[in-house]
């Protein structure tokens, strides 16, 4: 929470399960709210279904504060990565879900250079060619059984 209310400018996500805690997920809203360009690439198809159904969940909120929510084509987006403001770089193990930051042993390195936050944000910038973007009208547009079945299992999200 610390590094993405620390952003000024830009903030580049790629996680595979977000299923986030309350804090994170006010940050990151507060982050697109306050003028920070906000990205963020989840998978289009997740290995886990209730992982993908929970974060989907999340996308109307973080749609409407701002953030662009992208969703990787090609297979299953691995990379747990952060860019933020061209200087800092949180990479590793951990997803944005309470089991990455409260139950599983999972490691993560954040670089302050700026030549290696380049080489990470180009490579989320391939992600992002690789996407399609997720706009709010799309959202909206879900059906109440698809709600339903997202909604019913982000409750599940602190045992994911």
């Amino acid at each position: 929470c610390s590094l993405i209310y620390s952003s000024e400018t830009s903030l580049f996500i790629t996680t595979p399960y977000y299923v986030p805690t309350q804090s994170v997920q006010a940050a990151i809203c507060a982050a697109a709210a306050r003028g920070v360009d906000v990205t963020i690439i989840f998978p289009a198809r997740n290995d886990d279904f209730a992982a993908g159904a929970a974060c989907r969940s999340h996308y109307e909120s973080l749609l409407e504060a701002g953030v662009k929510v992208h969703e990787f084509l090609p297979g299953l987006l691995h990379t747990k990565s952060m860019t933020v403001d061209g200087r800092l770089t949180l990479i590793g193990s951990a997803n944005i879900d309470r089991r990455s930051f409260d139950l599983n042993y999972e490691n993560n390195i954040l670089l302050l250079d700026a030549e290696t936050t380049a080489t990470v944000h180009a490579r989320q910038e391939q992600y992002l060619a690789q996407s399609r973007s997720v706009l709010l009208a799309d959202v909206r547009a879900w059906g109440p059984g698809r709600r339903l079945a997202n909604n019913a299992l982000a409750i599940l999200g602190p045992v994911l």
